[in-house]
């Protein structure tokens, strides 16, 4: 049975220029970072030259960059450091984001007496500016603003300039998830002046299990667990070397490949949805996710005009990987908190299924599974 992977949004294939590259790494450079002599030294030489590429890529310097395990310990670092370190006393955020985010915000408005507050979203998940501006108006208090880049559900688009720009008016903070958006969009950290950002290299065709904090310079960073003095003190442990180079090379590819890998899964994406219309014309597609200017062009979240609880067990079964929300939640029976927040009565009862595409996307895979979409509905 062929089998076809439709949910890059949860994590990716490695180009096998990245596999290549680690495999050689783990070979030849296997010093501690940490060590003095030519073995930790070469491991350090090349874990620093990593950081100073990648910063490249955001227009910002290589001390602004700490190594992660992924953007979910990356999220945690930061909002952790926003309240412990900065003084953030009120956090601003929405009930669509990543739970990586809304978790760790809800820990500290227990722990330590954080005001949280959620900014209101329409039926197509956008943020409502007009309501945030109001929620920055009215409190004195040092404010961290925390929404993600792209959701990784519906795949909607944050208007980050306007956001910045909100956030430079009342002197506060701003952080964003943009795991979503790292290696499908360029992101000039100086032109859309963002003070933190998380990103996780499996989500651009890198290893799992490596990403990075961004922390704008001025900002200190109180380390979540001790141990070691390694990422200047930001985070103790030994540096996954071989990972970081893998996530520079696999970042490296994306960005110098992003017009072509673009407009190749833009099409692919029209194909689908086109498909999908004629096939069910009743079908509808959640947030703004059938579009290419509000949303993500890897992501297609599709509402199909029925229920049927067992679709994306019938699919899996036919060699066809889907997810019906984020693949964090996939052992979960509590649905989709994003879709619950923005769908209603019988539409939120009627099966969604998110559809995610990557560069390895063929039209001949997307065929094949309207067949079996065909069969099975």
């Amino acid at each position: 049975m062929k089998v076809i992977y439709l949910d890059n949004a949860a994590t990716t294939k490695i180009d096998s220029e990245v596999l290549e590259l680690m495999h050689v790494s783990m070979q030849e450079n296997f010093g501690n970072p940490s060590s003095t002599h030519q073995f930790g030294r070469k491991a350090k030489s090349a874990v620093e030259t990593a950081r100073k590429n990648i910063a490249k890529h955001f227009n910002v310097s290589a001390s602004e960059i700490i190594f992660t395990a992924g953007g979910t310990e990356a999220d945690n670092l930061i909002l952790n450091n926003a309240v412990l370190n900065l003084g953030v006393q009120r956090i601003i955020t929405s009930k669509i984001e990543h739970h990586a985010v809304l978790h760790t915000c809800e820990f500290l408005e227990r722990t330590h007496n954080v005001r949280l507050d959620f900014v209101n979203v329409n039926k197509f998940g956008n943020i409502d500016l007009f309501h945030l501006e109001e929620l920055l108006s009215n409190s004195d208090d040092k404010t961290l603003v925390s929404l993600m880049y792209i959701n990784n559900e519906i795949g909607n688009i944050l208007p980050a300039d306007e956001v910045s720009v909100l956030c430079k008016k009342y002197d506060t903070l701003f952080h964003s998830d943009t795991v979503q958006a790292i290696g499908h969009y360029n992101l000039d950290l100086q032109s859309t002046p963002i003070d933190f950002i998380a990103a996780s290299a499996h989500k651009f065709h890198g290893p799992k299990g490596v990403g990075f904090a961004y922390f704008r310079k001025g900002f200190g960073v109180l380390p979540m667990f001790y141990g070691g003095e390694q990422e200047r003190g930001a985070r103790s442990s030994t540096e996954n070397v071989h990972s970081i180079l893998g996530m520079e090379k696999a970042l490296a590819i994306a960005v110098s490949n992003l017009k072509n890998d673009r407009d190749y899964i833009e099409n692919i994406k029209k194909y689908f949805i086109s498909a999908l219309q004629s096939l069910l014309p009743n079908v509808k597609f959640n947030g703004h996710s059938s579009g290419l200017e509000k949303s993500s062009y890897t992501i297609l979240n599709v509402r199909f005009p029925l229920a049927n609880s067992m679709l994306l067990f019938s699919l899996d079964m036919s060699g066809i990987a889907v997810s019906g929300g984020s693949a964090c939640q996939s052992g979960s029976n509590k649905g989709s908190h994003v879709l619950s927040e923005i769908l209603k009565g019988d539409e939120l009862n009627k099966t969604s299924v998110r559809f995610s595409f990557s560069k390895f996307t063929t039209k001949e895979e997307l065929e094949t599974t309207i067949i079996k979409i065909k069969e099975l509905l």
